[in-house]
């Protein structure tokens, strides 16, 4: 997953408070790009999520492109107390959508919600609702400091993570064995000619693919 959005507006603070379980006492600009790796256990099989936390300065917009590519989940974090970074919520969503080049899950994420008034609670609940419907996106309000609804979030960005990854998998492999299955030129016999045959044909390297191992770590691992 990759997290976006403005400066200050507290995706890193997110991040903390779930990989780490703490809320940072002063603000720590993000320059370029910050990773962290969280490992889950899903339907008994291990999965490890990459959380990639970029900055929101203009200045470093163009070290987060690649990070997109690939990514399963694209996050846009917004401030709930500041409402001009929900205004720029849009640019964030179409460079999103640029870069990702193809189908991917979108979440909203107001933050600070501890910050707000129940008047500026109200409101910015209603605009993250219809902001995230516009961009087909699902929507979270979520605050760092006292971990309100933290881990359901990253749970849930996880279980869809997940999902997405596993579809790939099997598109992957469905392509990759109806190229297997169609006979290629060379293996096409002609009426004309006879067979070429060979007495000892070489090994098929997808036959030794198929010996890997598969070992087992037993780690503490967060459940799903």
């Amino acid at each position: 997953m990759i997290m976006v959005g403005d400066a200050s507006v507290g995706k890193t603070a997110l991040i903390q408070r779930f990989c780490h379980g703490c809320f940072p006492q002063k603000y720590i600009l993000t320059v370029g790009i910050e990773f962290e790796v969280e490992t889950f256990y899903i339907l008994g099989v291990p999965f490890k999520l990459h959380i990639w936390d970029t900055a929101g300065e203009e200045k470093f917009r163009s070290i987060a492109s690649p990070y997109y590519r690939g990514a399963h989940v694209v996050v846009i974090v917004f401030d709930m107390t500041n409402m001009y970074s929900w205004e720029n919520v849009s640019s964030w969503y179409e460079e999103a959508r640029r870069q990702t080049g193809g189908p991917v899950h979108l979440f909203l994420v107001g933050s600070k919600k501890d910050l707000c008034t129940e008047q500026q609670l109200v409101k910015a609940n209603e605009l993250g609702k219809r902001m995230a419907q516009q961009i087909e996106a699902e929507y979270w309000a979520l605050s760092s400091l006292t971990g309100e609804d933290v881990n359901a979030f990253f749970f849930r960005v996880v279980c869809v993570a997940f999902n997405a990854a596993v579809s790939r998998e099997v598109e992957a492999r469905e392509l990759e064995s109806k190229k297997i299955s169609m006979p290629s030129e060379r293996s096409l016999i002609k009426l004309n000619e006879p067979p070429d045959f060979q007495e000892n044909p070489p090994k098929d390297p997808r036959a030794a693919a198929s010996n890997v191992k598969i070992y087992h770590v037993s780690i503490p691992l967060h459940q799903c």
